[in-house]
Order: structure tokens, then sequence, then C-alpha cells
């Protein structure tokens, strides 16, 4: 739908927030609220998306980066002045105006398509989401004739008393086609008393010149504003229990959502087990009939089919099919584990390779290491990589054994099929088949 384009309202200061941060920069199960408005424009194929910032402006541009083109509003004066600022960046070639604000986080991209929809099928200038909250609260109420015509959009402190008891009220949610709003962008007027421009106000202007609008409506829970910390949680919750629901309906077992942190971005296979206390966050995906946890963080990794991890972290790491980690182990950026590798408690890979079948035992650090097929590495095992000013490669090769407490000082290269010897320092590279131990390590003797 490359014929609209979307405008993204996040200029607030969100003073009820009572934060430093911008209130579109506060995050929403690890992701700023705005991000779910702009991820909406993308999803129904906006052109480049903009978003008008002023409270936090840099703040703002250096977390969202380049996806979308900036508009500058100085000072803030509503909704109506934030558009006239948008308008010089407007596509002349989109035929509609789609606007959206960067605290509503709920919104679906099934709403936007169904907002669009009855625009495009009404041949309407103007449209707009409207919804029937169970509380109606300060909301501005929708203004209809005899005939359901919308007429005015009246704000809750305008309205009459038998204005106020109308249930249906605006969202914010407003789409124009964008010939009909840069005619008429310039016909509002401030408000007296607070001189700010409402969008709202080109309702009434559309109805006095009988300009075909449309409406189409939604659930309370998809156009919830937040503007505070309470607000905030309460859209952590509900998001997390979205997310949640979706995971168990395509086949994941949570054994306690309500204590299983997942972010939207996180991929699980069916058949999969999530157990409590878990994180799984950042672009990680999950194998099929895995068992997960509990008190397990996973952060940006792939881990692979039939993997078990028990209250360990996992950062930036692969882990492919039929591994097994911890408890109490740590996975740090670059560790790659292969098919069948068994990682003990107390564990820690950095910048590391095991092959297939390698099992590393408890109380054990590699970093950056190469360790081929069905190597054991004992407990207490280190490679001391690092001299003080740089790191150095251990590599060990097929079917070695590295006995316990191992210290193998980098540079070094261990051969296949070779051994070390319970409490041995390496500092020479060992030939394949070979047998060292001692401090330092030493070929056994013939004698």
């Amino acid at each position: 739908m490359n014929n609209v384009q979307c405008v993204i309202l996040a200029a607030g200061q969100g003073t009820r927030m009572k934060s430093q941060r911008p209130k579109v920069l506060h995050q929403i199960v690890g992701k700023p609220m705005v991000q779910y408005a702009i991820d909406a424009a993308t999803s129904i194929g906006s052109r480049r998306p903009i978003v008008v910032i002023g409270h936090g402006a840099e703040q703002v541009q250096n977390t969202i980066g380049d996806r979308v083109d900036f508009v500058l509003q100085v000072p803030q004066r509503g909704t109506g002045h934030a558009l006239l600022q948008a308008r010089a960046k407007l596509d002349p070639g989109c035929t509609t105006v789609l606007v959206l604000y960067g605290d509503t986080p709920f919104l679906s991209a099934a709403t936007i398509q169904r907002l669009l929809d009855a625009h495009y099928a009404a041949q309407a200038f103007l449209s707009l989401v409207t919804f029937t909250p169970h509380d109606p609260a300060l909301y501005g109420r929708i203004i209809r004739d005899d005939h359901g015509r919308l007429l005015d959009i009246v704000e809750y402190k305008e309205a009459t008393p038998e204005q106020r008891a109308i249930r249906e009220v605006n969202s914010g949610i407003f789409c124009y086609q964008t010939s009909w709003l840069l005619e008429h962008l310039d016909q509002l007027q401030p408000r007296a008393g607070h001189g700010e421009y409402y969008l709202t106000d080109l309702v009434n202007i559309a109805a006095r010149e009988k300009a075909v609008t449309a409406t189409c409506s939604c659930d309370e829970a998809e156009v919830l504003g937040i503007n505070d910390r309470a607000q905030l949680a309460a859209a952590e919750r509900l998001m997390r229990d979205q997310i949640n629901t979706r995971h168990m309906l395509n086949g994941v077992t949570l054994i306690d959502p309500a204590n299983t942190y997942i972010e939207a971005s996180v991929i699980i296979g069916p058949d999969s087990i999530i157990y409590p206390g878990s994180h799984l966050t950042g672009k990680t995906a999950i194998g099929r009939e895995c068992a997960i946890g509990p008190n397990t963080i996973i952060e940006d990794s792939q881990i692979g089919n039939r993997v078990k991890i028990v209250a360990s972290m996992i950062e930036g790491s692969v882990i492919e099919d039929h591994v097994d980690i911890g408890p109490f182990s740590h996975m740090r950026q670059g560790a790659h584990l292969s098919e069948g590798v068994h990682i003990g408690n107390f564990a820690e890979v950095k910048d590391s390779t095991l092959g297939s079948g390698t099992k590393q035992g408890h109380f054990s650090y590699l970093g950056n290491a190469t360790i081929g097929a069905n190597v054991n590495i004992g407990a207490g095992t280190i490679t001391c990589n690092y001299d003080g000013q740089h790191k150095h490669p251990t590599t060990i090769g097929d079917n070695t054994f590295i006995g316990s407490d191992t210290l193998l000082v980098a540079p070094v290269n261990i051969g296949h099929d070779a051994k070390t010897g319970a409490g041995s320092v390496v500092t020479h590279d060992v030939a394949d088949g070979t047998l060292v131990y001692g401090v330092p390590a030493k070929v056994k003797s013939d004698e």
C-alpha cells in the first residue's frame, strides 16, 4: 500500500512520566513504545514514515536511527500544529496520509487496514477510528447527525451534559485524502486560552463542506495511551500477555506465563517448554522440543532443536541441536556449540567454537579457542588467553583429553588424540597423540 504515508506524532514531553527520558522512548517488553507505531506503519506498507519529534529530539533520533524521516515541532502547540510541521515532508505521490501516535503501542495493523478500507470504500476525504470505552472519562465525544454522519468532535471540557453522555469517543487515529488535507490545514485556528491547533477541528470543517467522511471502530485496548509509570506497567503486562499467548497458541508450553519474559522479536519452535523465571530477548530463535529454564536468560542467540539449558545465561551465541548446558553456566558473545556438546555447571565460553560431541566440565573457561570434536575438557580447565594487552588463540584437535585443572597458556595448539595430565600448565604446542603433564607440561618420558 505505497500510496499511504504515516505521520507519527511523538513530540510530547510526557510530564506525568516524571523522567528525563522522552515518553516515547520508555520501553514495553524491550522495545521503545514509539517503535510499535513505526512497525505498524511498516506493516501496512507505508511509504517512509515521518516522525514528529520535540522533547528530547536528539535522544529520539539516536534511538530510532535512519528508518524514518524526522520533523521537529518546537514549541509543541497541539496535534494540528504537529501535522503542519510535517506537511513539507509529505510525499506528493501518496494519496493518503495516516496519523498515528508514538504512545499507543497496541494499535494493530488489522485495525489500520480496516480504517483504510472504510476510507477508500466511502471515497472519503477524512476518516477516523472511534471506540466505546467502559469509562468515556475525558475523551473527545463523537458528534453525529440523525443519519449517523460525522459532524464534529467535541472535547470533554467543552461538551454539554448531553454531549458528555455520548459513549462513542475519538481515538485520535485519522487518515486523510492528501490533497484535501493540504488544502485545509491552514484553516486550523489556535484554540482560545492555550493557543493549540487541534486536528479534530478538521472534522467540523469537513462537515460544513459536506465532505464525505468515514469511521471504523476498535477495542478500547488498542488505543490506550501511556501517560505515566502506572500505565506503562499495565501496558507491559498486557503486551507480555499477548506475546506469551501467541507462543502458546503456536505450540509452545509456558509453565508459568506470568513469570516468563519473552520479547516480541523472539521465535520459539513447537513443543519447546519454557520454565519460570526465563528471559528471552532480542534476536533470539529457539528450535523445536527444547527445554529452557528455569531461570535462564537468552539474548540475541540461535538455539537449535532438542536443546536443554538450565539456569544459565546465553548471549550472542549459536547453540546447535542436542546440546545441554548448565546449571549456572555462561555462554558469552561468540560462543558456538556444535551438535551434541555438553556443558556442565559453572562453565564459561567466549569467542570459541566447540566441535560436535565435545564435553566441557564444570568450573572451566574457554576463550578465543577452537575445539575439535569429541574432546573432553576436564573440570577447572582454563585457556589463559589474555596476556594483559592482547587476546591469543588456543586450538585443540579431535578426540583429545584435557585433564582437570589444566592451564592452556595461549597461543598454543594441542593436536588430535593428545592428552594432558591433571594440573598441567601447557606453555608449548602439543603434537598429535602425545601425553604431556607437569608444570610446565612436558612430554612423558619413555623411561
